[in-house]
């Protein structure tokens, strides 16, 4: 579904990503792992088009997305959920979800969005800011999910989130992997969170990725080593 090839990212003459190379299959969850400043954020970014690429290749079933904005590659099938979430305060749940409805020119907010986060359906008129985080993190990716993309970037979903509701995020997380068959790409620092989401764990350091995994096959002690050094 996802295909990133050759990925250099540079902020001024300082590259940060080396040549980053993986895919992802259809109904698959991989995992980005590694410690803050890695990389992570800016592969995310990359990949979405809000940081440009020096150079590589980023493609989504046969579409080139390198060169394309932001907003073309949501309308290819990229939907990004950021670090810290960034909904709209001042708006409702539902106009928050309702703004993801546009690139493909619906208004009515779907009824299985709100199955998939039924909170969401109870607080529709609430505003954003007034949700917990827990709450604006399911709303983030509602709104991402608004857009029907084929790929899911979720950049740290479960910072600042208390563990009751990072369960529940899991839970959620692999129903819409079930259920769409859409590929799913976290960045994540939690192993925990990780492991009982992903299919495939990769681990980012220094802007290359350093160790691979099938979730069946994972060595935890040594991600959990890459992790803390």
């Amino acid at each position: 579904m996802l295909s990133v090839t050759d990925l250099r990212v540079a902020y001024g003459q300082s590259e940060v990503l080396h040549g980053l190379t993986f895919t992802t299959a259809p109904g698959e969850i991989v995992a980005i792992m590694g410690r803050n400043g890695m990389g992570k954020t800016t592969l995310m970014k990359s990949l979405m088009g809000i940081v440009p690429s020096r150079s590589g290749a980023i493609r989504i079933g046969g579409d080139e997305l390198t060169g394309l904005k932001s907003y073309e590659r949501v309308a290819k099938g990229v939907a990004y959920v950021p670090q810290g979430r960034m909904v709209f305060p001042a708006m409702t749940v539902r106009e928050n979800i309702e703004t993801g409805l546009t690139v493909r020119g619906e208004r009515q907010v779907p009824p299985d969005i709100y199955e998939l986060f039924p909170v969401l359906l109870e607080m529709r008129g609430r505003r954003g800011g007034n949700l917990s985080g827990g709450q604006q993190q399911q709303l983030a990716i509602a709104r991402a999910l608004a857009s029907r993309p084929k790929v899911l970037l979720l950049d740290e979903p479960t910072e600042g989130i208390q563990p009751s509701i990072i369960r529940e995020m899991a839970r959620t997380l692999r129903r819409i992997r079930d259920e769409r068959g859409l590929s799913i790409i976290v960045s994540e620092q939690v192993l925990s969170f990780a492991l009982d989401i992903a299919d495939r764990v990769l681990v980012m350091e220094n802007g290359e990725i350093v160790h691979e995994d099938s979730r069946d096959r994972v060595d935890e002690a040594k991600v959990a080593r890459l992790l803390s050094v």
